[in-house]
């Protein structure tokens, strides 16, 4: 199979569902930790028996269950959205159907939050707005009893691959996010990858919210060490932010093609195996692969397992014809919809955030390697120089994104709260 054959099939699963002229829609995932309130690890049965508890209500309908026929996945009847597990028992996610506005998300997820917190509070739990886990330590870090996510726990934690990666191969089980995905078309998509890649420093100034105590790492994002220096990020191109700007669809697909796969599905069965680039991995003849539970199987590429391909990079493009803007630690909650204005307002601004950033003494007087610019400026003390560069570059960011939010005439630029001092 040459790389142009692996950029064909990976242009199918990217492209087809982008629309030419499609309507704006907001599509948000929140994840949370899931906190015990007097400082002891979060007691899983407190947790099942909140899904128990919502799934008795009238509003909601079970989706998925674990091994154990436990509700794992609720569906509101009447929104379409979900509430699930993340990877663990310990961590709750709300994925939102698609919406016309930050308000109509805002409004659902502080009704689901009424109903919500009573219940674990009656068990000293809650749900707190960190990036990490803050009891991940004590924690049953164990992955949620269904296959994929013992798939991915045992993925993570495979030995013999000549990595060196971190000790916390069940990371997933304790870091949360703040997702946003919105529409684009095959126009503008790159343009919008581009530019995003740009301004990951500020986002890492104005949304850090990831510190890891129990490592001497010299970050407030520690969500980014997690990622990188795990499986995930066996090879560079999979995790992160994309090196350069992209100069055409081919240049990224190219990229895209260098990306990992590490997992399949036979017979209804997940296997995992040591990552191999996209390009490479049909001219594998026989891949040795694993169960969850350890048991090796060799397994035959075909075409069909790079539908399960996927990448986690910040500007993710997704088969669902959106970019996904995935580098924002969980938020606390009162600031929970900032970066998902912040995103939103420029991005209804592309035109005017492109000119900024071709122009911005910020770039300029930087190295614009933008993998280390976010690293710089998420770092937990930064010079008063850094500090006067960066509040600079975020503050006239902010300006273009509310009055992106503005233009939309739908008030959201209220959530644009930001927790920095920037003046």
């Amino acid at each position: 199979m040459t790389k142009q054959q692996a950029i064909k099939l990976l242009k199918e699963k990217y492209l087809s569902n982008m629309k030419e002229d499609s309507e704006l829609f907001v599509g948000v995932e929140l994840e949370f930790p899931i906190v015990e309130t007097n400082g002891n690890k979060t007691n899983i049965e407190v947790t099942k028996n909140l899904f128990r508890t919502l799934a008795n209500l009238s509003d909601f309908e079970v989706e998925k269950r674990d091994d154990d026929q436990n509700p794992i996945q609720l569906v509101h009847c009447s929104s379409k959205d979900r509430i699930l597990f993340e990877l663990s028992y310990n961590t709750i996610e709300f994925a939102f159907e698609r919406a016309h506005s930050i308000d109509e998300v805002a409004k659902r997820f502080e009704a689901y939050l009424k109903i919500i917190q009573p219940i674990l509070q009656e068990n000293n739990h809650e749900i707190q707005g960190h990036g990490i886990h803050p009891l991940w330590k004590e924690n049953n870090n164990s992955p949620v009893k269904i296959e994929r996510y013992k798939m991915l726990m045992a993925f993570l934690a495979m030995n013999g691959t000549g990595m060196k990666t971190h000790p916390y191969p069940s990371y997933g089980a304790f870091i949360c996010g703040n997702q946003v995905q919105l529409d684009v078309r095959r126009d503008n998509y790159i343009r919008i990858i581009n530019a995003f890649n740009k301004i990951e420093a500020a986002k890492a100034y104005l949304f850090s919210n990831s510190e890891f105590s129990s490592e001497a790492w010299d970050t407030k994002i520690a969500r980014d060490i997690f990622w990188e220096e795990s499986l995930h990020g066996y090879y560079r191109e999979n995790v992160g932010i994309f090196p350069k700007d992209y100069q055409s669809e081919e240049e990224f697909f190219n990229n895209l093609a260098r990306t990992a796969i590490f997992t399949v599905t036979r017979e209804g069965k997940s296997y995992y195996f040591k990552p191999i680039r996209v390009e490479d991995y049909l001219d594998q003849k026989e891949i040795i692969a694993y169960t969850t539970d350890g048991k090796e199987k060799n397994i035959n590429p075909v075409k069909e397992d790079l539908k399960q391909h996927r990448s986690y990079q910040f500007q993710d493009l997704t088969a669902r014809g959106t970019v996904e803007f995935r580098s924002v630690c969980t938020q606390p909650l009162e600031t929970t919809f900032a970066p998902i204005a912040f995103e939103l307002g420029l991005f209804v601004q592309l035109e005017k955030l492109e000119n900024y950033l071709e122009h911005c003494s910020f770039l300029k007087n930087e190295k614009q390697d933008y993998r280390n610019l976010r690293k710089k400026y998420s770092k937990k003390i930064l010079s008063k120089k850094e500090k006067e560069k960066i509040k600079t570059f975020s503050k006239e960011l902010l300006e273009i994104s509310k009055s992106g939010l503005l233009e939309r005439g739908y008030e959201e630029e209220k959530y644009l709260i930001i927790d920095k001092e920037l003046n």
